[in-house]
């Protein structure tokens, strides 16, 4: 019984750790725009980047010169920032939908 008990515990952090990307709409400084679908691809002004997983709450997206990083965080909901050509970087605008 209680080994039984630990697996149904660490399957449940298992499901939350491998939630994926969110569906999400940013605003980014010098008119970049991002769109994610759940699960991914994340589009940097309309154009699919090319996306490297870190971790299972961390990815980048590069294209269109610019890098976006995403964070998940732990109540699922995302933060996006950009660094871009020039040392160009800041943090991107979360449309709520």
């Amino acid at each position: 019984m209680k080994t039984y008990c630990v697996l149904i515990v660490a399957m449940s952090f298992c499901g939350m750790a491998s939630a994926g990307i969110p569906l999400f709409n940013a605003t980014c400084p010098g008119e970049i725009e991002v769109h994610a679908d759940q699960g991914g691809p994340i589009y940097i002004n309309g154009k699919e980047g090319a996306l490297t997983k870190f971790s299972d709450t961390y990815y980048e997206a590069k294209g269109s010169a610019v890098t976006i990083s995403l964070m998940i965080n732990p109540d699922g909901s995302p933060d996006v920032s950009y660094t871009g050509q020039h040392r160009a970087n800041g943090v991107c605008a979360v449309k709520q939908d």
